[in-house]
């Protein structure tokens, strides 16, 4: 496993980091919020362990601020083992909750388990239309085996057609889905970003993946 400590607390940072190497996994440490939300975002990780109290960021709004976007399991390690800290801490997006004191034992049980459930879903977070590969989880786009790289709000795009791949998606559906939008702002804002989405996954290659339907929305297949 790789596996990422998000943890403030130098003693138990370095000997959670040595006892999962001495398991044979790798292990990269962080001991700031902030840093840790970055590492997440960018670096490919199986499971992360995370404390709720961290320096410039807590965990509970790092949880949040990863909310609806790709990212590994969440362990949340914290002293803060009330109900109410478990129940917080699970409505904001962990996958498991663990307090400390705890067992090593236990702990590598469960990130284990986080682990082998995030492989069996693997499948699940590769998409592919004709020759278009996107890994959700990854956040990786390549077409004929070429890298194509896009901004989030392409991506977002892109993966909510995918997911609807062969039907029409309604401009309504992607100004809630992608922006949030309740309401069409009455701006030519999906239609920028579909531009230049188009012309990443479509330009040079034979046949156009990118279909606008008039008046209705845009599909994919």
């Amino acid at each position: 496993m790789r596996v990422l400590v998000v943890e403030d607390d130098l003693s138990v940072s370095h000997w959670l980091g040595s006892k999962l190497h001495a398991s044979g996994h790798k292990c990269r440490l962080s001991h700031d919020g902030e840093d840790a939300l970055r590492m997440i975002e960018t670096e490919a990780f199986d499971v992360v362990v995370l404390d709720r109290i961290l320096p410039s960021m807590d965990g509970l709004e790092i949880l949040t601020r990863l909310r609806d976007k790709p990212r590994p399991p969440v362990l949340i390690l914290s002293a803060n083992d009330q109900i109410s800290d478990r129940v917080d801490g699970l409505r904001a997006g962990a996958d498991d909750y663990l307090g400390k004191p705890f067992d090593f034992t236990e702990l590598l049980l469960r990130l284990e388990v986080l682990a082998r459930r995030r492989g069996q879903s693997a499948q699940e977070d590769l998409l592919h239309i004709d020759d278009l590969r996107i890994d959700l989880g990854q956040r990786n786009v390549t077409r004929a085996g070429q890298r194509i790289d896009l901004t989030d709000k392409e991506f977002r795009l892109l993966q909510v057609l995918a997911e609807h791949r062969g039907q029409t998606v309604t401009r309504t559906m992607l100004l809630e889905k992608v922006w949030g939008y309740q309401f069409d702002p009455q701006t030519n804002l999906i239609d920028v970003h579909m531009s230049k989405l188009r012309t990443k996954i479509d330009k040079g290659f034979s046949r156009s993946l990118l279909r606008t339907i008039r008046a209705i929305g845009y599909e994919l297949g």
